[in-house]
């Protein structure tokens, strides 16, 4: 049942903390002259807690696996478009978003089915059309939306439970790379897709790639 609904995928939306990376959270001192594009939409969220890091002192860095990095670019090859809804507010996932060319980069949702509204009235695509990864309770109310629902292996117990596919790998350790290349082999395209990276990766375009 869900190779069919992997099938019918379009377009491949994660979360963020515990998915791209493996949920920890590091504080470092910002550079100094450091420019945090993030904070003008961080400080609207400052006393509401659990969206970010407001400070022009600090920076708030994640961990992000090049397997990851990877699986955006063959899921692009393979004609799937790609987009990251997250709480929170973070100048890591700008620039690492902008590296991996992600279609729609949304920071700062809490109600994470709105967002999917937006997307799919943006991308005039039906819900079966998408896939969500996640691994906490606050992904369950978009996965129950989606047509295929994929957790992480580090996942809590309630979303590895309703969730169609479950990833070999932890979140930060490519199981985004997992969720691509499961949705691509049921659509009868990994193989054309890692050829063509190969292809493309060697002649024309190293610095896309991780």
């Amino acid at each position: 049942m869900s190779v069919a609904r992997a099938k019918k995928i379009k377009m491949v939306l994660f979360d963020v903390d515990g998915v791209l990376t493996d949920g920890t959270i590091w504080l470092f001192p910002a550079p100094a002259g450091a420019e945090q594009t993030t904070q003008k939409a961080a400080a609207k969220q400052a006393d509401a807690g659990g969206f970010a890091i407001v400070s022009q002192s600090m920076v708030e860095a994640k961990g992000f696996h090049a397997h990851d990095g990877t699986g955006m670019y063959m899921a692009r090859l393979g004609g799937l478009k790609t987009g990251l809804i997250t709480k929170r507010i973070s100048e890591a996932v700008r620039l690492r978003a902008r590296d991996m060319r992600i279609d729609h980069v949304l920071q700062g949702i809490a109600d994470k089915r709105k967002a999917l509204e937006e997307i799919l009235a943006k991308e005039k695509l039906h819900r079966d059309e998408i896939a969500y990864v996640g691994d906490d309770i606050v992904d369950l109310p978009i996965m129950r939306e989606c047509g295929l629902a994929i957790a992480v292996a580090n996942a809590r117990e309630p979303v590895k439970s309703m969730a169609h596919v479950v990833t070999e790998q932890a979140g930060g350790q490519g199981a985004a790379r997992d969720a691509v290349e499961y949705i691509l082999r049921a659509q009868n395209k990994l193989e054309k897709v890692i050829e063509e990276y190969l292809e493309k990766h060697q002649r024309t375009e190293p610095s896309t790639a991780e």
